[in-house]
């Protein structure tokens, strides 16, 4: 592992894929990416920027494809809306319509296929350059208290290793998601060993779940060009992982709560549920009428 004392470039970038199709969600998602599924009054792709904002990127690439202009409508400015809410004294409104355009630099490439997420970070590269970098996955939230992502930086700085978020589920679940060999180390970092993309429950490594949340040193876009199509017939950054481990020490940044795979319609719902209720201008309200729900439906614990 890299001394500690050794300077580390910021981490000033950062990289959303947000090409897929979303078809769980057809067939809202035939017309309205995934990525712009309302939580409360917020699309999930704006939870993610400001996640990254947060965590102190200023740089954001959104990887998008032909169906999903949207996502930069959403980001840019539009005078006449702000014009026809500050004329009729909706100042707060305005203001936060006109934020969306000052939250970052946001700037948007296309996939041109989809040829899966290794595919898709390797779009970057031309824009990161030989920069550190963090990837979020468009359709994953994270709760700020969570702390996910700065937990991660942190890492970097401290060891000057690629980061991967990971968290425990259950050995069954483990072939929906890329799978983590590691030993412990503390300060919820891990040590990976091996990494293998959606491994069967029985000659899986590990129950570490990779989940969402990437930092990468650039050496990353090597291995991803030199990456052939794996599981699913895609280029899965799991795969050009497990061959930078040969080259690179990689850690684990262990979390147990705050994730919403807004890509599946239960933990949508979830994260709708959870992240209106820890609203003070709606939870008080919201979880009163939970209560009256789950009382007619004859629920128990609905209050």
């Amino acid at each position: 592992m890299t001394d500690a004392t050794t300077a580390r470039p910021p981490v000033r970038k950062a990289v959303i894929p947000a090409a897929g199709l979303g078809t769980r969600f057809l067939p809202f998602s035939k017309a309205v990416p995934k990525e712009m599924l309302p939580v409360v009054d917020r699309p999930v792709i704006q939870y993610v920027v400001e996640e990254a904002v947060d965590a102190g990127i200023e740089d954001i690439l959104i990887i998008t494809s032909r169906h999903k202009k949207v996502l930069e409508d959403h980001f840019d400015r539009l005078p006449e809306l702000e014009d026809q809410l500050e004329a009729k004294g909706k100042t707060e409104e305005a203001a936060t319509v006109r934020d969306l355009f000052s939250l970052a630099q946001i700037h948007f490439v296309r996939q041109g296929e989809a040829l899966g997420l290794g595919h898709a970070i390797g779009v970057a590269r031309n824009h990161v350059g030989d920069e550190p970098f963090v990837v979020l996955l468009g359709d994953d939230i994270m709760a700020p208290e969570a702390g996910v992502l700065k937990g991660m930086i942190d890492a970097y700085q401290q060891h000057g290793s690629s980061v991967v978020a990971l968290m425990e589920v259950p050995k069954q679940d483990i072939s929906a998601y890329g799978c983590a060999a590691a030993t412990e180390l503390g300060d919820r970092l891990v040590q990976i060993s091996d990494l293998v993309e959606k491994p069967a429950p029985e000659v899986a490594p590990s129950n570490l779940a990779i989940m969402g949340r990437y930092l990468f040193t650039p050496t990353i876009f090597d291995e991803i060009e030199a990456t052939a199509p794996g599981v699913g017939g895609e280029i899965q950054i799991t795969d050009a992982m497990a061959t930078l481990l040969q080259r690179e020490s990689m850690l684990g940044y262990t979390f147990t709560e705050g994730r919403f795979d807004t890509g599946k319609k239960g933990d949508y719902l979830r994260a709708v549920v959870e992240m209106a209720l820890a609203r003070p201008d709606l939870g008080p309200e919201f979880r009163t009428l939970l209560g009256e729900i789950a009382a007619r439906e004859g629920l128990s614990g609905g209050s």
